[in-house]
């Protein structure tokens, strides 16, 4: 998200910048080898900083603001050569095939050589295709972290600046234990604590002697600035409610997925670019709450560990697909996932047949339509899909019996009329139940005709059998009465008779 321009100006104006930039890219680009990002060997960006802003004269901060614009600019550029990422599905799918292309090539080895090699060459081709994609996705995620980091360090360039920061190493921020979690922390080792609520207090960081509390039931730790936590969170065994958001978090520890009681788990507001695999093992969770974040996916087995959730949120992220085991969460009520960048929806997003709300608005020109099995969430009262491309909508729409609330706008809608959709829920209902009945009649009669046509091409055929077998019948028949030399055979009964 862009900084606000009331409370971070500077830093503001140089984001806004960044797409004015004129930097030359070589014919020759390699992405795999990039140009050095040092700013003595870069130009500089296309505005000057001392004519913009006269009041910054320091000019190791200009220099150092420079340099952290370049890399940004750069980093953005490469990216933007590498094209779309991998779906983190398509990742996993990948890497699965490649262990077992493996394991193939070994129990081939031992059969016949001619096959072996033969079967080797069709496997090296299909492993060069998992690794392609393998590999995009790691300079994807590479050259995303090195993007993180330097607009993270553009921004700590600015706020030092508004600080009296004079340059050097003055940039770093001496951690501080808070004398609160101190005063927490000893009262946690006399006595038995089951709530914390450390929210809105300006911590930077966790001591790890955090994870030797037990009996904690509950922890608050929103509204900080925390930029990681420990992995001794893993410790709190009995822990069922964590509440991280509004802090400044990019990742999450896989010891989270240790946590085996929690129930609730909100990670909202950080800059989370993925949820680890570790927290499909939180069986237990009810309630996941990881809106505006900057996740790309989710982890591919999610749905079939996190059977028991009933809230997902991921609205105000950069999701491109929902894992095809999202079908799996079988006690999901609540779904929110607008704000995205949808392409579809799984065939299995028909299995939630206890979801009662679904937010699929503002994922705009990626989602265009519904699949065939969103006719199967027969529980669904409450559904938003406005501000994206859905022309028309499926077919069993009609059995969303539950279904009170719907928003269509802002949609090329063709199926139902734009009239049906503003008459409101149940005439969009109705329309659809009518439009299955029409299609089924003319299904029905084009069936008919066709049944028809093929009667009558059997009685034509059957005809022209039994012609063909009446002529046959009669050529034999006059054949045998005619003898070799022409003349009638003699019938020598028939000439007694006479």
């Amino acid at each position: 998200m862009d900084p606000s321009p009331r409370s971070l100006p500077i830093l503001s104006y140089v984001m806004k910048k960044f797409p004015s930039f004129k930097r030359q890219v070589p014919s020759d680009f390699d992405v795999e080898q990039p140009l050095p990002m040092s700013p003595s060997t870069l130009p500089g960006p296309y505005f000057e900083l001392k004519e913009r802003m006269p009041h910054l004269t320091n000019p190791t901060l200009i220099s150092e603001m420079r340099a952290a614009v370049a890399d940004v600019s750069q980093t953005r550029s490469i990216l933007k050569k590498l094209g779309s990422r991998p779906d983190h599905e398509a990742v996993d799918i990948a890497k699965a095939r490649l262990a077992q292309i493996e394991d193939e090539l070994e129990e081939v080895e031992l059969a016949d050589l001619d096959k072996a090699n033969l079967k080797k060459k069709e496997a090296e081709r299909e492993k060069q295709m998992y690794k392609t994609v393998i590999s995009l996705d790691e300079m994807h995620e590479s050259y995303g972290k090195l993007l993180m980091e330097a607009e993270a360090r553009l921004e700590k360039i600015y706020e030092a600046a508004a600080a009296g920061y004079n340059g050097g190493d003055d940039v770093a921020v001496v951690e501080e234990v808070n004398e609160e979690v101190v005063r927490i922390l000893q009262e946690a080792s006399q006595t038995l604590v089951e709530r914390i609520d450390l929210a809105k207090k300006q911590l930077r960081f966790l001591p790890e002697a955090f994870g030797k509390i037990r009996t904690l039931v509950a922890l608050n730790l929103s509204t900080n600035q925390f930029q990681m936590i420990p992995d001794s969170i893993a410790g709190l065994e009995n822990l069922e409610e964590l509440n991280l958001s509004s802090n400044i978090l990019t990742s999450l520890p896989e010891s989270i997925g240790l946590l085996l009681k929690l129930k609730i788990l909100d990670v909202s507001n950080n800059k989370l670019v993925a949820l680890p695999d570790s927290i499909s093992h939180c069986k237990s969770l009810v309630e996941l709450n990881a809106s505006f974040n900057k996740l790309a996916y989710l982890p591919t087995k999610i749905g079939f560990e996190l059977v028991n959730l009933c809230r997902l949120s991921i609205q105000l992220n950069k999701i491109r697909s929902l894992p095809t085991s999202i079908g799996e969460m079988s006690s999901l009520l609540f779904l929110d996932v607008h704000f995205n960048e949808l392409q579809g929806l799984p065939h299995s997003i028909g299995n939630l047949t206890n979801l009662e709300y679904l937010n699929l608005s503002s994922n705009f020109s990626d989602l265009t339509e519904l699949p065939e099995s969103f006719g199967d969430l027969t529980n669904l009262q409450e559904l938003d899909l406005s501000n994206n491309q859905i022309r028309e909508l499926p077919l069993t729409f009609r059995r969303l019996k539950n279904l009170y609330k719907l928003n269509l706008e802002e949609n090329p809608i063709v199926i139902p009329p734009k009239e049906t959709v503003k008459a409101g829920v149940e005439a969009v209902k109705a329309f659809m139940t009518q439009r299955w009945h029409d299609l089924l009649e003319e299904e029905e009669e084009r069936e008919k005709l066709e049944a028809l046509d093929e009667t009558q091409k059997g009685w034509f055929t059957r005809s022209t059998s039994w012609l063909k077998d009446s002529v046959t019948t009669v050529s034999t028949n006059f054949s045998d009465y005619i003898a070799a030399d022409g003349k009638p055979n003699k019938d020598p009964a028939l000439d007694q008779q006479l």
